[in-house]
């Protein structure tokens, strides 16, 4: 949450040629409410469902980026979805510079709380590590541009490549 995902997904999409998905977004659309109301409504784990049900949507598509909920790592399955069929980035942002951007906002349910800074702190601690052991790709992010971040996502993809075709060609000769 705040980490950038959406500004930095739509940069990178137009890097690769890709379309780019924004998961809240399509939530939105389809149900004709907020976030927030999904929330209300169904609460923390109807909205967990939803997302985790329009990923698999998702997964089956190819040459696409998608932004994800923040929370979206809360579950396993979706882990292991998001790696099976894509690449992972983790955006790591530091407490100070996220806090700095969430301390103002309205619209995210999960910051509608007595001290919004203490469940920042939650949720990173809870899902800080989750991210750690399911991202393909960690990027610290502090201070650079939302332009600069893909670039640096671009780059890494295509070392993530130049290794896979290699490992394929190592395991073609060893089976040879």
């Amino acid at each position: 949450m705040g980490s950038g995902k959406t500004t930095v997904g739509r940069k990178l999409s137009n890097l690769l040629g890709f379309e780019f998905i924004d998961i809240d977004q399509v939530l939105i659309e389809r149900t004709g409410v907020t976030i927030s109301h999904i929330f209300e409504v169904e609460g923390e784990e109807g909205f967990r469902d939803r997302e985790s049900r329009l990923l698999k949507e998702i997964s089956a598509m190819s040459n696409v980026v998608v932004s994800t909920g923040g929370g979206i790592v809360t579950r396993a399955e979706n882990c292991e979805l998001m790696h099976d069929n894509g690449t992972l980035v983790y955006l790591d942002v530091p407490l100070r510079v996220l806090w700095n951007r969430l301390k103002d906002c309205q619209h995210r349910p999960l910051l509608q709380v007595e001290n919004p800074r203490d469940k920042v702190v939650q949720l990173m601690q809870e899902r800080t590590p989750l991210y750690l052991k399911s991202a393909d790709i960690h990027l610290i992010v502090a201070s650079d541009s939302a332009n600069r971040t893909a670039k640096k996502i671009q780059q890494r993809l295509k070392q993530s490549q130049v290794k896979k075709d290699s490992d394929r060609q190592d395991d073609a000769e060893r089976t040879a």
